[in-house]
């Protein structure tokens, strides 16, 4: 080591930034041993030394642990797999503290209870397959035995909840909302009676053959008789329910008698439920969709004007 500037560990310290008690850590557990001593024991570092101590706090501040450190140094490992490794790993922490940044936000927005606070920090903490479960299970349970259109059927189990890494405050509390939504007996009721009322139709060979486009219809005719001021239950309204409730027979290939009317009030009863839209829109918030506007209270207009018109003609 003749002519090779040499260190003390107070001056290694000086040059590095670190701590003394630091290097004499690292230097104790063997990473950065000492290149030689002075007369009085004194340890003494050369210039590779004090960059081997550079390389340590490198590694050290981006998390890799001191006996992987070791195991770098010595060559025992390669860098880039303790790289990809740790990279991943800083993925899920980043992608956790996202997540309780947006719970927090929300938090803040609502002013929720202490028990609020730990549902949304819970359900926020699943996986994206826990998630698509909450979900499926749903879906399943509602649908078990029943044979339905397979395009509602596809529609229903492809829509699956999606929260990004790094969400906004209202995406976590539509996931909540959903989670509970899905969860509330009630709703899994009303759910299973929709989709047996639609193989019921199936199955008697009355399903409409193009749903939507009643639906479309229907909105197009209730929102131009609420715009004139309609009421559901005035004499206006008969034309209206005549015009709607002719297609929906026409659609499903049946005369739109007395007894079709009775049936299709029944049918609209069962499948129309706030929640259900509500459910979409959840989703559709959750994963950055368009939300569809409210339209629920149309189909009830529909379902007031045609009960009293049964009523009137009953």
């Amino acid at each position: 080591m003749d002519g090779e500037t040499l260190y003390t560990i107070g001056e290694l310290a000086r040059r590095t930034g670190l701590p003394v008690r630091t290097i004499r850590f690292y230097s104790d557990a063997g990473v950065v041993p000492p290149s030689g001593r002075t007369a009085a024991g004194y340890r003494l570092y050369d210039t590779a030394a004090a960059a081997r101590l550079d390389l340590v706090r490198t590694l050290r501040d981006l998390g890799i642990d001191l006996g992987t450190v070791r195991r770098l140094l010595d060559r025992e490992i390669g860098v880039g797999d303790v790289a990809a490794a740790h990279a991943e790993a800083l993925d899920v922490q980043i992608r956790t503290l996202r997540l309780r940044r947006a719970v927090l936000r929300a938090v803040a927005k609502r002013g929720s209870t202490p028990e609020e606070i730990e549902l949304m920090h819970k359900l926020a903490r699943l996986s994206d397959e826990e998630r698509r479960r909450i979900i499926t299970d749903f879906i399943d349970e509602s649908f078990a035995g029943l044979d339905l259109n397979p395009d509602f059927a596809a529609k229903m189990r492809s829509a699956l909840p999606e929260l990004p890494d790094d969400p906004e405050p209202e995406q976590v509390d539509a996931w909540v909302e959903l989670a509970e939504l899905v969860g509330d007996p009630g709703f899994r009721a009303s759910v299973r009676r929709m989709a047996e009322a639609q193989a019921a139709d199936i199955s008697g060979g009355s399903y409409p053959d193009d749903p939507a486009r009643l639906a479309e219809l229907t909105r197009e005719k209730v929102e131009r008789a609420i715009a004139d001021g309609v009421a559901p239950d005035s004499d206006a309204a008969r034309p209206v329910v005549d015009e709607l409730a002719g297609a929906y027979a026409d659609a499903s290939g049946v005369a739109d008698d007395a007894e079709f009317r009775r049936d299709l009030l029944a049918r609209m009863e069962i499948g129309t439920d706030r929640r259900a839209e509500r459910y979409w829109q959840l989703l559709a918030t959750i994963n950055g969709w368009p939300v569809a506007p409210t339209l629920t209270p149309l189909f009830e207009w529909f379902i007031e004007a045609l009960r009293h018109q049964n009523g009137q003609d009953g």
